[in-house]
């Protein structure tokens, strides 16, 4: 099967029944998709976009990744992961002023 996209994180993510809104709604099963464990730097729906963000790069022969956010950003802390699994150099630009303590996903990033 031919893919364009780079192999991140666990697919497919769980299906988890959410049994209290299930016995609520009584002619309705209900799941949630837990792409909060799809394995990557703790997880999140953003390693589904960064699977052909970093195919495409390198597919094209980069060797870089250049992306911004917020000093708590999610997308940052992925693409980070993302680009250490895939042998790629990562520069972040984090926005805001230098915290006095690196934590949570700055720290991470």
């Amino acid at each position: 099967m031919l893919t364009n996209k780079y192999p991140l994180g666990f697919f497919p993510t769980a299906l988890e029944k959410m049994n209290n809104l299930s016995e609520k709604y009584r002619d309705y099963q209900l799941f949630i998709k837990r792409d909060d464990n799809s394995g990557l730097a703790s997880g999140g729906n953003k390693v589904r976009k960064l699977q052909y963000l970093i195919y495409e790069a390198l597919n094209k022969g980069f060797d870089t990744i250049i992306t911004s956010g917020a000093q708590q950003s999610n997308h940052c802390r992925q693409t980070a992961a993302a680009c250490a699994q895939a042998k790629l150099e990562c520069n972040l630009l984090i926005g805001g002023e230098k915290p006095k303590i690196y934590n949570g996903n700055l720290l991470l990033s």
